[in-house]
């Protein structure tokens, strides 16, 4: 029944520290939406919304905590360009690369934090077919 995910929502100290943060390291994309000047983040097929935590008249998960993701995102090449980007906006590697099992089997993947706390893995499938 179920194809993809469209969007998530992301709860967020500061929306414009987050949007920021997302474009430097993973090269997402800043969208402007809806007659309030929401922000969203694109990349591929798919975005995330960003919230301001406490935000009153969006309705949203039973919990509005800033920094409790844990995202895993895939990029189809080998993982060293997001590694020499991440050194470049001095982004600190948390672990990895490492093994993983994704949703496709095994991969390989590096993690960091985001302002909010939030885990961001970045995985491929490529490396750990080898």
């Amino acid at each position: 029944m179920i194809d993809r995910i469209d969007h998530l929502v992301m709860n967020c100290r500061d929306v414009e520290t987050m949007a920021s943060w997302y474009e430097r390291a993973l090269g997402f994309e800043r969208e402007a939406y809806g007659s309030d000047g929401r922000l969203a983040l694109k990349f591929g097929r798919q975005k995330i919304n960003l919230r301001p935590t406490g935000t009153a008249g969006w309705i949203t998960g039973a919990v509005d905590a800033p920094g409790s993701l844990d995202f895993c995102f895939i990029t189809e090449g080998e993982l060293d360009p997001v590694v020499s980007r991440w050194r470049q906006a001095g982004i600190a590697i948390m672990e990895g690369p490492v093994t993983r099992t994704g949703a496709l089997g095994p991969m390989t993947s590096i993690y960091c934090r985001d302002p909010d706390g939030n885990l961001v893995e970045v995985s491929t499938y490529t490396s750990a077919r080898r």
